[in-house]
């Protein structure tokens, strides 16, 4: 699977020191320019811009061409750029969590995931324990969803991972 990201689930993933489940879920990683410059914003936690600094080799940048995009609502650089490389690659799917962004995303037919549901598939794929990945997020500025999805989330986790133990071994 092909995934453009934009800035906030590498930020916020990073921030929670997660940012490894992205390699593990994803063929293919890439960020636009304006992704890299939005990191390294001197509001960005020292943490993340010394992660940027140094990315590591799964992160591909590439440049997009913008003129394959044309946004019907004000959106960030980020987002915008984005989803340009989107459309371009024909990407699988966009990380994003800004919500006007999304509805421009619906508008071109572009498969939004979020942070909160890379956690999600992460654990999953027992790559992470989910109550402890959600408690880390309420420790950073990232906007939470409402407590009914984060709940929700919750409750799938725990279904989920009851189902695995009554699996017969084998």
């Amino acid at each position: 699977m092909i995934v453009v990201s934009d800035t906030t689930p590498i930020h916020y993933l990073v921030e929670i020191e997660e940012i490894d489940l992205l390699p593990n879920l994803f063929n293919q990683i890439i960020i636009p320019p304006a992704v890299i410059i939005e990191l390294r914003d001197p509001s960005t936690p020292r943490k993340v811009k010394d992660w940027i600094q140094s990315r590591p080799t799964w992160l591909e940048l590439r440049r997009a061409n913008t003129a394959l995009f044309t946004p019907q609502k004000v959106i960030g650089n980020g987002e915008f750029e984005a989803f340009a490389l989107a459309l371009e690659l024909k990407a699988d799917a966009v990380l994003l969590d800004d919500r006007g962004a999304t509805i421009e995303a619906r508008r071109h037919n572009i498969r939004i995931i979020p942070t909160f549901a890379i956690l999600e598939q992460a654990a999953r794929k027992n790559l992470l324990d989910l109550p402890e990945a959600i408690d880390k997020m309420r420790q950073t500025s990232f906007r939470l969803p409402p407590e009914k999805v984060i709940q929700g989330m919750l409750d799938r986790d725990l279904r989920w991972k009851q189902s695995q133990m009554q699996k017969p071994e084998g």
